[in-house]
């Protein structure tokens, strides 16, 4: 029996990933992961600064966007 817990809630943990993935809440691991290999010399944004910095630029240019 929990092995069989242990598959489900693994499946739970890929899905939520993936939904994630899609609506973009995985943006800001994807920005640390893109700056580290990238070699910048300053540190990386802090999560509030990256999520405030996106929101500006998509409200400055709303395009492709449903809302």
């Amino acid at each position: 029996m929990g092995a069989g817990i242990a598959l489900v809630a693994n499946g739970f943990r890929g899905f939520a990933r993936y939904l994630g993935g899609i609506v973009g809440a995985d943006a800001y691991a994807k920005y640390l992961e893109h700056h580290k290999a990238a070699g910048h010399g300053e540190a990386p944004l802090t999560e509030r600064e990256f999520w405030r910095d996106r929101t500006d630029r998509q409200d400055s240019n709303p395009q492709g966007r449903c809302c």
